[in-house]
């Protein structure tokens, strides 16, 4: 049978004996300058204890922090998969109708398109002023780059080079609110004007009449017009048509199909110079833009 009555200090005399050696401590630390040296060799002797302490700590962080990264991996490599997949799919259906095409442009005597030459570039600084949207890229004029050259990412157009020095060039992207380029409806070729607003998410389709079939979704590629950017790039996408009654134009808004505030890899285009003997074309001195719009050819 167990005593009543345990020997030995009671619980609370422990408190009372730690709480005023913790004063003595503070105390002493106070009043004498070598408990500076104490502390400094006592952290000496307690900092393996706290290592050997934080161990497993630190091995449960990292093995998480290396789980989720490989679940993230993992999810990565399946996406990357099921696009390339999707990709392979749509070559394989791209060839049949590229081999159609052709046929079908040499039964109406047209000029085969070729593809369009280019070069790879990446991105090496951002313009600071919040007010233009402007980058600069790794190529240059030894690279064959020239003033007004189409850039693209990897899902459509980017802008256009401004300035080429020998080995760096700047960009001016579809965002900056002196951006303007002609583009056409995929779905049914009308042809507008879209301007940048000053905002990565947002551009400007102008002057589009109030009766036009545009709809949200509808994508818009590059027309063609002006001789500057090849025709069938995607440009942006068509996300709200706004209908205001009594007014003759709509307001139209669509958004960038590239990713001008993600992408850090660029194609920069070499296409073909415009024929001569087009008339729509040869108007045009080649230039576009907000600040200084087109302007035809014999005019001062």
């Amino acid at each position: 049978m167990k005593p009543l009555f345990s020997h030995g200090p009671v619980p609370g005399y422990r408190m009372l004996l730690c709480a005023i050696a913790a004063f003595a401590l503070m105390f002493a630390e106070d009043r004498f300058s070598r408990m500076e040296d104490l502390r400094a060799q006592l952290s000496t002797v307690v900092a393996p204890i706290q290592w050997a302490v934080s161990v497993p700590s630190d091995v449960l962080t990292w093995t998480s922090l290396a789980l989720s990264e490989q679940r993230e991996l993992v999810e990565e490599n399946r996406l990357l998969r099921e696009q390339l997949l999707m990709l392979s799919h749509r070559v394989q259906r791209m060839a049949s109708l590229t081999a159609e095409n052709v046929r079908l442009r040499e039964l109406l005597h047209a000029a085969r398109r070729d593809d369009v030459p280019y070069i790879t570039a990446e991105l090496l600084s951002l313009d600071s002023d919040p007010f233009t949207y402007q980058m600069v890229v790794d190529r240059g004029r030894r690279d064959g780059v020239y003033v007004g050259q189409p850039v693209m990412d990897a899902s459509g157009l980017v802008g256009q080079v401004i300035a080429v020095s020998a080995y760096s060039s700047r960009i001016l992207m579809l965002a900056d609110a002196s951006h303007a380029l002609p583009v056409q409806v995929n779905r049914n070729g009308l042809r507008f004007i879209v301007q940048g607003t000053g905002h990565y998410e947002a551009l400007d389709v102008l002057h589009v009449p109030d009766t036009a079939d545009i709809r949200a979704g509808d994508l818009l590629t590059t027309s063609g017009l002006a001789g500057r950017f090849p025709i069938g790039y995607p440009v942006a996408r068509v996300v709200e048509v706004e209908h205001d009654p009594g007014q003759p134009f709509a307001r139209v808004t669509a958004r960038p199909v590239a990713q001008l505030e993600r992408s850090r890899h660029f194609l920069l285009l070499f296409p073909p110079p415009p024929p001569a003997s087009s008339d729509e074309l040869s108007l045009w001195d080649g230039s576009f833009s907000v600040d200084e719009p087109p302007q035809l050819k014999g005019e001062p």
